[in-house]
């Protein structure tokens, strides 16, 4: 090289002229490739909701709270109820348990509803599309179906036979788990996006009601609000309640008879929730008999350890076969070889001043009589996939239908009914979206991550908890709610942590950019599954070639 010749050389490893390494295009000796795809993830899967919850919790341990909150709303329009009331099936499911504990997503969601409610977000009704919907019943269905029709752009009137909103919500959770200024702020802004709620609406006849108003489509989602009972046989006259109706008078500030020794006969939630009530009412003494053993009763573990906290007692493997007067005669049970409990013909007794039946609800399905198209099978309307009945334009959910009967789900059901119904009125099919494949925690590498411990939410004391009917279950703070947001594993969706950008031996991915994630040079990929390998969160696939 002379000295006018001022051409610089390119260092030979990313020089593009011929002979150098880059030209050897390496993708020629592979079998198989590695491919970038969103796996889903199981907290998502478990949510009845159909939360997009990894995604939420990815704005959230941002600290931007608004964009979590909104994508919440996208699937769930009652954050700060759900984070009290939702028996959180995605905690149970999240892979972190097998590394530490669950993320605590509810915790989480509940401080992304309340801040909602302390800044007044808020969210907008979409362009008017001419056509009316009408909803019977503003439980937890009838509020998502309405919401989401709402954003949708079509006119909802939701008719409620009772004098407030909130359904099973309301009337069948006591205020101790479920402070009613924090529902009533969360109805009230699904009525600011346009939704006409009617109290004290009772419906009698649904073809009538729908052709005055002029109503496109109906959903039905009254909740399972009438009592099961059995015939105890009974000499005296020692009160016999349904739950339901002691939960709702409570609510109603009505007299409820819950004095002296109360004697709560079930082992399910609404059993709990009467005798931790009962103690709130000053109860001498409150005994829950239940059938089942402890570990097969149907109440969630924690509400039945806060019931014997707050001073309830628990009689297991028990039934009542008869009242005298103030004594009832309960019969010692035993678990059968099927696990089901079987009578021994032992007796014992115990006094009681009250007895409360808190033994399950049906639907009145009366207000569906007379309707052609409509079937009920075995206390449950039947539905197609979409959620339309048998009847043109009427569709249910909810308690209504078959299903696991939570809120929860009701919200779910509230939200598929929408999009069903949305269909519906603009002549188009229905589809279900297609899932992804659910990653489990043999797709993670779960070294990369950090320990770090749950944030438990606080409690109130035993005391202070028996006492009345005041919160029981604290909030976090905008602290530890960013710490526990940052626990989520990204299961199965890319989170740019360049792992697969910085052990690719042939430099064969690219990073696009923030939140573009990256692409593979397959030029240059030989295939040695070094990315999928070594991703933390199981967002690489490697596929055969010929795919």
């Amino acid at each position: 090289m002379n000295g006018n010749d001022i051409t610089q050389l390119k260092p030979f490893a990313v020089t593009l002229d011929a002979g150098t390494s880059l030209l050897n295009k390496t993708g020629t000796w592979r079998t198989e490739r590695p491919v970038y795809l969103d796996r889903l993830p199981p907290c998502n899967h478990a949510c009845p909701a159909g939360e997009n919850i990894q995604a939420w919790l990815g704005y959230a341990e941002e600290g931007d709270y608004e964009a979590a909150w909104r994508q919440i709303m996208d699937d769930n329009p009652l954050p700060a109820t759900m984070g009290r009331v939702c028996y959180h099936p995605c905690e149970g499911e999240c892979n972190r348990v097998q590394l530490d504990e669950a993320v605590g997503i509810n915790s989480v969601e509940r401080f992304l509803g309340d801040q909602a409610l302390k800044y007044g977000w808020n969210m907008v009704a979409g362009e008017p599309s001419g056509k009316c919907v009408m909803i019977i019943g503003a439980g937890p269905g009838g509020l998502s179906a309405a919401y989401h029709l709402r954003r949708f752009g079509h006119e909802v009137t939701i008719f409620e036979a009772s004098p407030k909103a909130g359904g099973m919500v309301r009337y069948g959770i006591p205020k101790y788990r479920m402070p009613r200024e924090k529902l009533q702020a969360e109805i009230e802004r699904i009525e600011a996006m346009g939704v006409e709620i009617k109290l004290e609406a009772r419906i009698d006849d649904i073809a009538s009601t729908r052709k005055e108003g002029n109503f496109d489509a109906v959903f039905l989602c009254i909740g399972a609000q009438k009592p099961r009972r059995i015939e105890i046989p009974v000499q005296g006259e020692l009160p016999m309640l349904d739950a339901v109706a002691v939960l709702r008078d409570t609510e109603l500030e009505n007299p409820t008879s819950l004095r002296g020794r109360v004697l709560v006969y079930g082992g399910g939630n609404t059993a709990m929730d009467v005798a931790r009530t009962a103690v709130r009412m000053g109860a001498l003494q409150t005994t829950v008999v239940v059938l089942e053993s402890r570990e097969k009763m149907p109440a969630h573990e924690f509400e039945v350890h806060e019931a014997i906290e707050e001073g309830a007692e628990l009689l297991n493997l028990r039934s009542i076969k008869q009242v005298s007067g103030n004594t009832v005669t309960l019969e010692i049970m035993v678990v059968g070889e099927d696990r089901w409990p079987q009578p021994t013909g032992q007796f014992e007794t115990i006094e009681a001043d009250v007895i409360v039946q808190a033994l399950g609800q049906d639907i009145d399905a009366s207000l569906l009589e007379g309707i052609d198209g409509i079937d009920i099978n075995n206390g449950s309307v039947e539905v197609g996939f979409d959620l339309q009945t048998g009847a043109e334009g009427i569709f249910a959910g909810g308690d209504m239908v078959p299903s696991v009967r939570t809120v929860t789900t009701s919200i779910g059901h509230g939200k598929k009914a929408a999009r069903s119904i949305d269909a519906y009125l603009r002549g188009q099919e229905f589809r279900v979206p297609a899932k992804h494949e659910i990653v489990d925690f043999e797709k993670l590498n779960t070294w990369y991550y950090s320990d770090a411990p749950r944030t438990l939410r606080p409690m109130l004391d035993v005391l202070r908890r028996s006492s009345g009917f005041a919160e029981v279950v604290g909030d976090l703070d905008e602290g530890n709610a960013l710490f526990e947001a940052r626990r989520c594993m990204s299961c199965g969706n890319c989170f740019e942590c360049d792992n697969c950008y910085g052990v690719c031996p042939d430099n064969a991915v690219t990073k696009l950019g923030p939140g573009k994630r990256f692409e593979f040079k397959y030029d240059y990929c030989k295939g040695c599954a070094m990315c999928a390998t070594e991703c933390p969160c199981g967002a690489i696939k490697m596929v055969p070639e010929d795919i």
